[in-house]
């Protein structure tokens, strides 16, 4: 059935469309850092940051399977948080603390004041001047303007190289593109941050630490802590590293500052039992999560049978755990087996409402089941809950393909590559534009 056309769109024009994206909102000019009063590079203000945070930082929790439903730990976590931030350079930050369900172990903000902590690195840490520690190494890369600074030299070069054309080749089967779980990934927001701005979080996080009244013990400690994870677990840990190179220089650098600038406050309290008290419902959950992890590991070497099996277990520790549920799923989905991952889905739904990610996987399994219309249903339902993700709207437009609404899916399309310009899903989308005449 051929599609009708909304409008014949020559080849410059969609590209202008899809790259419009990337070179608005361009400012120009310098600005004096907030923590060393230099003059830098600075295209992002401080109210496109926290846009930027406020449009994408919720994405990036709910693939980090959702925030804790643990009310009095979310509270601790807020607690904590402001009480640092009150001590930044820019305490004027609409800052916010939480933690995510997801069990690999991370730490990350975004740069309107957003952080996040796994359930990871929270079942890791020993007491709470660790966790300021780590708090306040996040809070640093917010106050320095690491990620502003750095989506600012790439915004420069994106407005250069916008309009010099889209890769799309080749025409990738839509089966293959349902395997994806979707959650608009971060992209440059949580891209590595380099050694010097590691090295600056570091003296940063442990001058805010010690005015928060902690000993600088707890900086020493988070950096051994991460070092022996480094050389036992690295799969546990390899997406912090990704994001934040470690070294030894790190550790040894915050043992010297401790032990010399901050001696003085080396006999600071750590507040071990108030952390462990307020983290004792993850501690209790601790062979779940070392399971989830293990099986992880297997997904990432692609042993999927294993992985299933080691999920199913870790799932008998507490089998209403939303996160195993939805990583039990996405590895049956892996494997095709749609319907008990489907089966899966609704469980977390019931589990935890409030949270959008498994409407995603119900979607994606009835997709590839090709029950359109209630893929389409999901997908909706998702956008409801969480608006904006690229990957959803591409979905959407395969659902109104399958049911020969081609109006609907080009128009799907088409808003998706204005946000996605490469990779496979684009590819598919440019294609089925090109074909049906509207490109």
């Amino acid at each position: 059935m051929a599609a009708p056309h909304l409008k014949t769109m020559k080849r410059r024009e969609f590209l202008q469309l899809a790259c419009l994206s990337a070179a608005g909102g361009a400012l120009t000019g310098c600005a004096a850092n907030p923590v060393t009063g230099k003059s830098q590079l600075m295209l992002m203000s401080r109210s496109q940051e926290i846009q930027i945070d406020r449009e994408r930082s919720p994405h990036q929790f709910s693939a980090d399977l959702g925030t804790l439903q643990d009310r009095t730990l979310s509270a601790y976590l807020q607690s904590t948080g402001r009480s640092l931030a009150a001590l930044t350079h820019r305490p004027d930050m609409p800052y916010s603390f939480r933690g995510v369900n997801a069990v690999y172990v991370n730490a990350y903000a975004f740069p309107g004041g957003s952080i996040a902590l796994t359930r990871g690195i929270l079942l890791e840490m020993d007491n709470e001047a660790q966790l300021a520690a780590l708090v306040g190494h996040e809070l640093a890369h917010i106050n320095a303007r690491h990620t502003a600074s750095r989506m600012s030299k790439g915004l420069l070069v994106s407005t250069l190289l916008a309009g010099a054309g889209l890769a799309l080749q080749g025409n990738a089967g839509a089966t293959r593109l349902l395997t994806s779980l979707g959650g608009m990934a971060a992209g440059a927001l949580l891209a590595s941050y380099s050694r010097e701005n590691e090295r600056q979080a570091d003296a940063l996080g442990l001058e805010y630490l010690v005015q928060a009244g902690y000993s600088p013990e707890g900086m020493v400690e988070l950096q051994d802590l991460l070092r022996s994870l480094s050389k036992d677990r690295p799969n546990a840990i390899e997406l912090m590293f990704s994001t934040h190179p470690m070294s030894e220089e790190r550790y040894r650098s915050a043992r010297k500052t401790a032990a010399t600038t901050y001696r003085q406050h080396l006999s600071n309290p750590v507040y071990r039992e108030r952390y462990l008290d307020h983290t004792a419902a993850i501690r209790r959950l601790k062979p779940l999560i070392k399971g989830l992890q293990n099986g992880q590991k297997l997904m990432s070497r692609k042993k999927l049978s294993q992985a299933e099996t080691v999920y199913r277990e870790a799932l008998q520790y507490h089998d209403t755990d939303y996160a195993g549920l939805i990583m039990l799923a996405g590895c049956l989905m892996a494997q095709k087996k749609f319907e008990s991952a489907e089966s899966l889905a609704q469980k977390a739904k019931r589990v935890y409402p409030e949270e959008a990610h498994s409407r995603h996987v119900l979607g994606v399994c009835r997709l590839a089941r090709k029950r359109y219309s209630s893929a389409l249903a999901a997908f909706q339902k998702y956008e409801q809950m969480l608006p904006g993700n690229p990957s959803n709207i591409f979905l959407q437009g395969l659902c109104f393909e399958g049911m020969e609404q081609f109006r609907q899916a080009a128009y799907q399309y088409s808003s998706f590559l204005q946000k996605v310009n490469q990779g496979e899903q684009a590819r598919y989308a440019y294609t089925r534009l090109k074909q049906w005449g509207y490109i």
